[in-house]
């Protein structure tokens, strides 16, 4: 029993319901809440909750897991601690997973330029979380595990652009810097694409641990 908390869209989400979890997605946007009730439906053990990180709404002790993936710097580190802590049973971990871009790499480089410039709510790759990051540490209360492994993204233009307008720090349609914005990235792409497609270097990684 799965508690994926800040589920979106539910691309995470869907990777567990594949595995034969019975997944709760707590989503407070509706929209994004809209888009994923539409993609999972066809899962019995999908579960679509209104709900938020310190409020998930779920009953106390019900939860063997919960995962969090590219939303926790969006949190109240310690609300949501309490929340976990309320719905989660003895012994059961909190996953805390990111995909993370490498700065080292040059994309990657003019891209943060690219965000910096146009996106005003844009506060680094990740939501600025860092390795090991002090936020982290104190959910854990320092106790945790970390795994890693290089996830490279692979974009055709259309989904290039479209994953950086998904971003929550996006521009969006009718913004004032909207057209330049796009266009950015279309010069971004065309500089690095290889056959029609780029290679976005990235690793996937997870805090994991538990908190009672």
């Amino acid at each position: 029993m799965i508690a994926d908390v800040g589920s979106g869209t539910g691309k995470f989400a869907k990777h567990l319901l594949d595995k034969g979890s019975e997944v709760h997605c707590v989503e407070p946007n509706s929209d994004m809440r809209d888009v994923a009730e539409n993609e999972l439906c066809e899962y019995q053990n999908f579960h679509s909750v209104m709900g938020d990180a310190e409020n998930t709404t779920l009953k106390n002790d019900s939860i063997d897991y919960i995962t969090t993936a590219q939303a926790f710097h969006w949190f109240d580190v310690s609300k949501f601690k309490q929340e976990c802590s309320r719905i989660i049973k003895s012994g059961g971990a909190v996953f805390l997973i990111w995909n993370v871009r490498s700065n080292s790499d040059l994309l990657n480089r003019e891209l943060f330029q690219i965000y910096s410039t146009y996106c005003p709510n844009f506060h680094g790759f990740s939501g600025g979380i860092e390795k090991d990051d002090q936020r982290i540490k104190e959910f854990f209360n320092g106790n945790y595990d970390y795994v890693s492994f290089d996830n490279p993204l692979l974009f055709d233009r259309e989904r290039f652009v479209t994953r950086s307008l998904s971003s929550s720090y996006s521009l969006k349609e009718g913004d004032s810097e909207y057209a330049k914005y796009i266009e950015a990235l279309n010069k971004l792409f065309d500089k690095y694409q290889n056959n029609g497609i780029v290679s976005v270097a990235n690793q996937s990684v997870a805090y994991f641990g538990t908190i009672k």
